[in-house]
């Protein structure tokens, strides 16, 4: 049976066949989540590994790598959200990264994923509830993901990483509007 839960704290800590990374377009080493998932996979193995994907992605695109030295996972799934300050109305893109970063899980034989917020941090722009949102586009893929693959059951995890990101999150995840 299929289930997605929200958890206070951070993606790359949960231990999950998958953990996405809130990747830019050109998979470099970033900051935030970015920076942390590089570190414990491993700067060298993981930036190797990105570099023989054709960059620069798109906006809701999302690619596989190896996860090297993260010992909680197999995989990391690297989605590239939309960047809010540049295109404010582009929630179908943040839709999708959390949606393909679902059927690359699928296309992997992997069935428990990781996320983070993703466009929540300094991809959020002038949104009013980056956090909110993020979590409003995650539960619309993961809803449209599970329709469309009944018989393929999957874990999500969906990590807000700041009390208040929790809070925001938890609103969506009740029912509530961002």
């Amino acid at each position: 049976m299929s289930r997605i839960d929200l958890i206070n704290g951070s993606c790359a800590d949960q231990n999950a066949d998958a953990v996405v990374n809130a990747a830019n377009k050109g998979l470099w080493a970033g900051g935030g989540i970015c920076g942390v998932i590089f570190k414990k996979a491993g700067m060298a193995e993981l930036t190797e590994a990105c570099s023989k994907h054709k960059t620069p992605l798109n906006d809701g695109d999302a690619v596989i790598t190896p996860a090297f030295n993260m010992t909680n996972a197999k995989a990391v799934i690297h989605a590239v959200g939309p960047n809010f300050a540049v295109t404010p109305s582009a929630f179908d893109r943040l839709f999708d990264a959390y949606y393909n970063s679902l059927l690359v899980l699928k296309e992997n034989g992997y069935h428990s994923i990781s996320f983070p917020l993703i466009s929540s941090g300094i991809f959020g722009g002038d949104l009013d509830d980056p956090a909110a949102e993020s979590a409003k586009q995650c539960l619309m893929a993961y809803r449209k993901f599970t329709a469309g693959h009944p018989d393929y059951e999957v874990d999500v995890k969906l990590c807000a990483f700041t009390a208040a990101e929790m809070q925001s999150a938890a609103k969506v995840f009740e029912g509530g509007t961002p």
